[in-house]
């Protein structure tokens, strides 16, 4: 009997083809037998790429609107801000998912503030040296065939932070990873948060390196018992 479908909901920056396919997840997990739904955020990939941060307030909800119309489980990995939305509508839906996979995100789900320097690095390429982590993702966007004025709209929508009360509701098992490089970290107020959490360090692996880290796939495609 072929195992439940499998959402993939890729990073900032990023897209379905960067984050999922490009690195081999899509033929590994197809190789095993699942189905793949694969989704570009608003402003990502060959998604809609609107200027206006309204247009950016309901993006949770179409990850959610990629779920199967007819109500049944699947399990889902997400990274870093996919990861996060894909806790958000698991918090919503926790019926809907059978196992979690969240990867790239710790601590910071919990934190609220302004994404306006991050959006001002994207769009204007421009950072001083007290903000590496928003240099870094401007690098990455810059490479990534993004439209930066999409990008910087989407992250100054109105996105609010998560609450414990809120993950406490996702009783499925979530394997959460992240490098013990990543700026992410740390990842432990996550870990406990999550009522049937299992939490597994990369070794050497930083943020933008995780989706293509062998340690990853392996450790993900063996919880969610899609080894080819």
């Amino acid at each position: 009997m072929p195992g439940l479908p499998v959402l993939l909901v890729h990073g900032l920056a990023s897209s379905f083809d960067l984050n999922w396919r490009e690195p081999g997840w899509v033929d590994l997990l197809s190789d095993a037998g699942r189905e793949v739904i694969g989704v570009d955020l608003l402003g990502h990939g060959k998604a809609d790429k609107p200027h206006d941060p309204a247009a950016y307030a309901n993006v949770a909800d179409d990850v959610a609107a990629a779920l199967p119309d007819d109500g049944s489980q699947v399990q889902a990995v997400g990274f870093s801000m996919g990861a996060r939305l894909l806790l958000e509508v698991a918090a919503r839906h926790p019926e809907r998912f059978e196992r979690l996979v969240v990867a790239g995100i710790g601590a910071g789900v919990f934190a609220g503030g302004s994404s306006e320097g991050l959006a001002q690095a994207i769009e204007g390429g421009v950072v001083d040296d007290q903000h590496g982590t928003a240099r870094l993702f401007a690098q990455f966007a810059a490479g990534s065939g993004n439209d930066p004025a999409a990008l910087a709209a989407f992250l100054r929508r109105d996105a609010r932070a998560l609450t414990r009360e809120e993950l406490a509701g996702i009783t499925c098992p979530v394997l959460v990873v992240l490098g013990d490089k990543d700026f992410a970290a740390p990842a432990e107020p996550l870990v406990e948060a999550l009522p049937n959490a299992t939490y597994r360090s990369l070794p050497g692996v930083d943020h933008f390196a995780t989706p293509k880290d062998f340690k990853f796939l392996d450790a993900a495609l063996e919880f969610l018992g899609a080894l080819p």
